[in-house]
């Protein structure tokens, strides 16, 4: 079997390769994320202009009608160059979940704004004290006539500080687990801020009696919910190779400019041998990462698929990050070069959406699924 792009994906992949390259250098980067907002706006819309904004929608809602494979191939470069604009959150998840259960009129209000960059919609499902998979959620919603309300708090909502609306997962009043549209200037909503380690941002949403539309049919929507979630697993996966990919050319290079006792270390055949390992795994995770993609593009959006997929970047992701840092020394730590912050956002994408034991824990209980074959 062929698993290489087309050229269409190819060509998407490499201007996507030289949007991010012209925008982000390690000492650029440094700087956008310090900054309140934690991301460049010009950026953002240099990322509408191209399409990317509207990659995944149908092109009767405004998009470009890619499909998980061209994803994929965007959101690697992504994580080649650590950009830390919302294409994950706001255009894969929350736009994924308005396209498959919003209605007509929803999705013609809220697509176009996201593809244009001019609207910032997450996805707020998440609940102080809990861990993937999340079971259960607390919030609540409340329905007085043809008005809705939705009591709860959301946190973490990944870049919840700066978005203008959010799809608030909410237990329905017969039960079940419902999505609203809330605004983030609506009364009854305070929202709270912060960096987290990689240097993206997230928020805390507290909500007292919040307005609050449903998106869709107010009805139990646990399914769109892990479907939203198997499509963010894949591309953070996909976002991770990219990520290991630059930290293991940054190694690679390293080794062979770093000379010690005279010679490069690129000699010190035990050294080498530990690139090649971290090599190895990167091609595992790549493999896996093209098998999300793939079950994706074939209609199949398997929770256990996602786990199998989630189980190996959990693996690589932290070895090739901690052995990158490990071959590098004491400049590996070093806040001005870039191989620890790769590291980081590996480490940041492990503890999100279920990490190695959430995942094995997944796949374990699956096999009581099967039938024991005696011999």
């Amino acid at each position: 079997m062929d698993f290489s792009y087309t050229d269409e994906q190819k060509m998407l992949a490499s201007a996507a390769s030289d949007l991010f390259e012209k925008a982000y250098d390690p000492e650029t980067r440094r700087e956008t994320v310090a900054t309140d907002l934690g991301w460049s706006k010009d950026v953002w819309a240099q990322c509408a202009e191209m399409g990317l904004l509207g990659l995944p929608f149908a092109e009767e809602d405004g998009g470009m009608g890619a499909g998980p494979i061209e994803v994929m191939a965007v959101m690697t470069e992504v994580g080649r160059r650590l950009v830390p604009e919302p294409i994950l959150d706001v255009v894969v998840v929350a736009g994924g979940v308005i396209a498959r259960q919003g209605t007509a009129e929803q999705r013609a209000e809220l697509l176009p704004g996201i593809t244009d960059g001019e609207r910032l919609v997450v996805l707020a499902h998440h609940e102080p004290a809990t861990r993937w998979p999340v079971r259960t959620v607390t919030t609540s919603a409340r329905q007085d006539g043809d008005h809705w309300t939705v009591t709860g708090v959301k946190n973490p909502v990944p870049h919840g500080d700066c978005a203008d609306t959010a799809i608030v997962s909410a237990v329905l009043p017969d039960g079940g687990t419902g999505l609203f549209l809330v605004q983030a200037d609506a009364p009854g909503v305070e929202r709270t801020g912060y960096a987290t380690h990689d240097g993206l941002r997230a928020g805390q949403w507290d909500m007292d009696s919040a307005a609050a539309r449903p998106l869709g049919e107010p009805a139990d929507c646990g399914g769109v919910i892990r479907d939203a979630e198997v499509r963010a697993q894949a591309g953070q996966a996909a976002e991770a190779v990219g990520a290991m990919d630059e930290a293991l050319r940054l190694t690679t290079d390293y080794l062979r400019t770093r000379r010690q006792f005279g010679v490069p270390l690129a000699t010190f055949q035990t050294l080498t041998q530990r690139a090649a390992d971290m090599y190895v795994l990167v091609e595992l995770a790549r493999s896996m990462s093209m098998y999300a993609s793939m079950s994706l593009a074939d209609g199949d959006a398997d929770p256990v698929i996602a786990s199998r997929v989630q189980l190996q970047i959990c693996e690589s992701a932290r070895t090739v990050g901690q052995e990158a840092i490990q071959l590098h020394g004491g400049i590996g730590v070093t806040d001005e070069y870039p191989v620890g912050h790769y590291a980081s956002r590996l480490l940041a994408i492990e503890h999100t959406l279920g990490g190695r034991e959430e995942h094995l824990r997944v796949l374990v209980d699956g096999v009581r699924d099967h039938e024991v074959v005696e011999l």
